[in-house]
């Protein structure tokens, strides 16, 4: 475990791709062993073998066509015409919009770059701090991989031998609060009077035909969460239905998306796939290493010292979480923490679905923690900005996404709720 470690800090601190880090320092390790170094071939194989994962580049596909498709704007104009014209009235459209599209795309890069392009520079022509937009559309954006459908829960749910939909239906919840945590603090900011009212305003004209756009397109997650819960199709069928919808809907009803536009999304989603596969076989690599040197007595060590104390094991795993975060992205981190944590939090008597919860939500924040996160860079770019500057409006958003991490911790009923209906 010792040189997993070491050799995996050393890489990732050379600037390698992450996929290839792991894959180097398990071989490091295994060599170091005297393991047969053929395992890493074998190892790799069965970390794919897995029916769940076939849903992912569906959802991928999916997002990209309804980024690419006109979708998002449409969603902007649906979310403004919800909110109207209140103090900070745009800053709640970037909520509500995120949490719609979170529903669309799965993925929270997605969201910032389509989001992004539309508010961050919009609010500040009516008077907001462009870092006060690039930070909320960030935070918001971090709703993406937790309402359904969602690509990081559909990975999870391989690794973890877990229902997908029962992932999605506790993502819910969440996902929401996210979202109110996020309107908190535009609420807050409004109270001081620190945010304009706003200035967009949809026609009366236009109104019809943007409760039609916007509910046309809100059906998609509808469908997908109805249908599995049915019964009617898996979730694995559920991608590739979300994919020929999201065709269907930019290709021949909006009208927005060309030939030339659909294979640019097949094949930015084809290397988005081939990045993620890479990365779940080269972990599945270390996850064998550290089985082999002895992970299950250190798990084992460590449910003595918080035996008949779940909470306070779950707080420390928000932090530990949150801190790993720090520098690695939220895949990596779920890929490798999972094996290893949740059948220590089950011998405990936590709920699978709470502690996936906490763990999904708490290692997608790295996406948003400096220096690593990813979110950050594309903010920044859209911004054109530097990250310090950003770091300011964004901790007020990211303390409050904290305290709804805190809650989940502590209270069951807001994971396992809705995923408890499907036993009735």
């Amino acid at each position: 475990m010792t040189v997993v470690a070491i050799v995996l800090a050393l890489l990732l601190l050379s600037g390698l791709p992450i996929a290839f880090a792991f894959g180097l320092a398990a071989a490091v390790a295994l060599w170091h062993e005297q393991l047969p170094m053929l395992s890493m071939a074998s190892k790799m194989f069965a970390g794919l073998d897995s029916f769940v994962l076939l849903a992912a580049p569906f959802y991928i596909v999916a997002g990209e066509l309804m980024s690419r498709g006109g979708i998002a704007q449409r969603l902007v104009r649906f979310a403004t015409m919800l909110v109207g014209r209140i103090r900070g009235g745009t800053a709640y459209a970037v909520v509500c919009a995120s949490v719609m599209f979170a529903g669309i795309s799965g993925t929270a890069i997605a969201d910032i770059a389509a989001l992004g392009q539309i508010f961050i520079k919009s609010m500040a022509r009516e008077g907001y701090s462009k870092a006060f937009a690039a930070a909320l559309v960030a935070a918001g954006s971090i709703i993406g991989p937790i309402i359904p459908p969602s690509v990081i829960m559909v990975i999870y749910a391989a690794v973890a031998d877990l229902s997908v939909l029962k992932l999605f239906l506790a993502g819910i919840l969440p996902g929401l609060m996210l979202g109110v945590a996020c309107g908190v603090v535009i609420f807050i900011k409004g109270v001081r009077g620190e945010l304009p009212p706003t200035s967009l305003e949809i026609a009366p004209v236009e109104r019809g035909k943007t409760w039609r756009q916007g509910l046309l397109v809100l059906t998609l997650p509808a469908f997908i969460v109805f249908g599995t819960t049915s019964g009617v199709f898996t979730p694995t069928e559920a991608g590739g239905i979300a994919a020929a919808y999201a065709f269907f809907l930019a290709f021949f009803v909006f009208r927005e998306l060309d030939r030339r536009s659909a294979l640019q999304c097949f094949r930015a989603a084809a290397r988005m796939t081939a990045g993620l596969f890479l990365l779940i076989a080269t972990v599945e690599i270390v996850n064998y290493v550290l089985i082999m040197a002895g992970i299950e007595d250190w798990t084992r060590s460590l449910l003595e010292v918080f035996q008949g104390r779940p909470v306070l094991f779950m707080l420390a795993c928000v932090v530990a979480f949150l801190v790993i975060g720090l520098a690695l992205d939220a895949g990596p981190a779920l890929l490798l923490l999972a094996p290893v944590l949740l059948p220590l939090s089950r011998q405990m008597g936590i709920d699978d679905m709470q502690f996936s919860m906490v763990m999904i939500v708490s290692c997608t924040m790295g996406l948003i923690s400096p220096p690593v996160g990813i979110v950050l860079f594309v903010a920044c770019r859209i911004g054109e900005m530097t990250l310090s500057v950003l770091w300011r409006e964004l901790r007020w958003f990211f303390l409050a996404q904290i305290g709804v991490i805190v809650l989940l911790a502590v209270v069951p009923g807001f994971s396992t709720w809705l995923p408890s209906l499907m036993g009735r």
